[in-house]
Parts: structure tokens; sequence; C-alpha cells
């Protein structure tokens, strides 16, 4: 009897043992956003527009839906509000320090209608879009304001859980950031994004099939033990 237990606590003790060995594996994305459907992108709050180009945020906002489009992935959403996921994007500037503008003119944005081998999206927005974040623009007043900004030269993309009414306020659940990150036709940024989705759809498949594989062992070692505490039924000398 001693015998048993103590081959069974040897048993148990390198299972554990091994179970301390084996490396976790980490996944880049929450499961909330491998089950989103919609997206919305949006510029990065605090971003100020190149003096060289004052459109270049808006142009890389374009962009990026349209490369999103093209993988088909997610719907476009016209507003952060009712998208599963948001998506702030700022243009790097290139350079250390770079004059910038801010404020001005609130965009203005015709009805469009955009195609992709995927989807359509046609939709509209006039004037200013609903506010992703509650932070307050100091540059509000319709006016054009000159000024440097000091760093910031690479491109900027952040992915950040939506449905709520200011995503932007939270701390974003992935980024990337690098030179020309943004720049089309291909995207890098996107690119990236693609790779870290498809890399944690694999790693939770594996901790679902690691789940199924220990709940059938689960049940397997209750079976046994529920075997083991049957009681055995007597037998006579002449075997009956």
């Amino acid at each position: 009897m001693k015998t048993r237990v103590f081959a069974l606590g040897l048993v148990v003790f390198m299972a554990a043992g091994l179970g301390w060995g084996k490396k976790k594996e980490k996944q880049p994305l929450p499961d909330v956003v491998l089950k989103a459907q919609t997206v919305f992108v949006t510029i990065q709050p605090g971003a100020n527009e190149p003096a060289s180009d004052m459109t270049a945020n808006q142009k890389t906002v374009k962009d990026v839906e349209e490369a999103m489009m093209k993988w088909g992935r997610f719907r476009l959403a016209l507003n952060a509000e009712t998208a599963d996921i948001v998506i702030a994007v700022m243009k790097g500037a290139g350079k250390a320090a770079s004059p910038t503008v801010s404020g001005g003119p609130v965009d203005s944005r015709p009805v469009i209608l955009d195609t992709t081998d995927n989807q359509i999206r046609i939709g509209g927005q006039q004037g200013r879009p609903p506010d992703a974040t509650q932070t307050n623009d100091p540059n509000t007043d319709g006016r054009a304001h000159p000024g440097m900004q000091v760093g910031g030269e690479d491109d900027l993309f952040k992915v950040y859980l939506g449905n709520v009414q200011y995503p932007l306020d939270s701390s974003p659940v992935w980024s990337y950031m690098g030179h020309d990150a943004l720049k089309t036709p291909s995207v890098p940024a996107v690119e990236q994004f693609r790779k870290a989705v498809e890399e944690s759809e694999r790693v939770a498949a594996r901790k679902q099939q690691e789940k199924q594989k220990q709940r059938k062992q689960q049940e397997k070692q209750k079976q046994q033990q529920q075997q083991q505490q049957q009681p055995q039924q007597p037998t006579t000398k002449n075997g009956t």
C-alpha cells in the first residue's frame, strides 16, 4: 500500500514539474478583439498636421480604411461608439523636429462610396464627427495654429476597444510604431496587426485544445476513482 501511494505521489510530482517547465504562450490580442466584427479608424488625439501637408492624417485614415477593407476581416463603422474596435493613427513627421499646424477648419467629409473585392462602404460625415475622447482640444476656435513638433518622427497605429462612449480615453490593447508604418500601398502597420490577429487565433485555439484535453483527463481520473471505490463482491472457497 505504501509503495502504491509513493508511486502515485511520484507521478503527480513529475506531472507538476513538467507543467512548471512548460512556457506559457502569450496571446498578443484579447479574445474580444478576435470576436470583433466592426472597426472605426480615426486620428490619434493630440496629433498635429505637418505644415508641409495639412491633410496628412486624414489621408492616412483613408489609407488605413482601404487596407482594412482589402483585408476583409472587419466591416468599417461610421462612428467610434458603434464599432467593436477603434484604430487611431498618426502620421509621423519623418524628422526629429518639424513644423506643424493644429486646429483650422473642421474636416467635412462628403458622402463616399468605397469598394473593394470584399466589401462596399457607403457613408457620409458632415462637420465634426462624434468625439472618440473626452479630452478637450485647446484649438477649437476654427483657426490654424502653427507650432513645432519635437519627436514623433515615426508613424503610429493603436487599437482600442470600442462600444463605449470615449474609447480613446482607455489604454490601447495593441500598438505599432515605425518608420513608414502607414505608408501605402502596403500599410505595414495593418499587416502587422493582421499577423497579431492570426497569432492570437492560433494561441487561443491551442489553449482551447489544452482545456479539452485536461477536461478529458479529469473525467477519466474521476471514473477510475469511482471504479476503485466500488466494493468488491465477496468470494467463497469454491470461487462463487
